[in-house]
């Protein structure tokens, strides 16, 4: 299948970092607003881009892991031959044992 693997412990952990990054520059950005001057509007156009492309890079993993899910859903359910939602879920929350 493609896009990546299943989203390891790890990797839970590297994109909750980048998502507290992305807040972190986002608030820094909207802080530094007052400042003026070539250096400063210079360092905020760079932390600006750098903002937008993680944000697109985080969009674009969440979006293929979501379709991820969804698709093992639909395998799953053929597998198991759930003709409804209702199936699915009773499923999904049944314990075994």
């Amino acid at each position: 299948m493609d896009g990546p693997e299943p989203v390891s412990p790890t990797q839970e952990r590297l994109l909750d970092d980048l998502r507290q990054v992305i807040e972190n520059a986002e608030e820094l950005l909207k802080n530094t607003v007052q400042y003026h001057g070539a250096p400063y509007q210079a360092a905020r156009d760079k932390l600006a881009q750098a903002l937008l492309a993680a944000t697109e890079e985080l969009a674009r993993f969440e979006d293929i892991q979501i379709d991820r899910m969804i698709k093992l859903t639909e395998a799953a359910a053929r597998l198991h031959q759930d003709l409804s939602g209702e199936a699915r879920l009773l499923r999904a929350f049944h314990r075994a044992g």
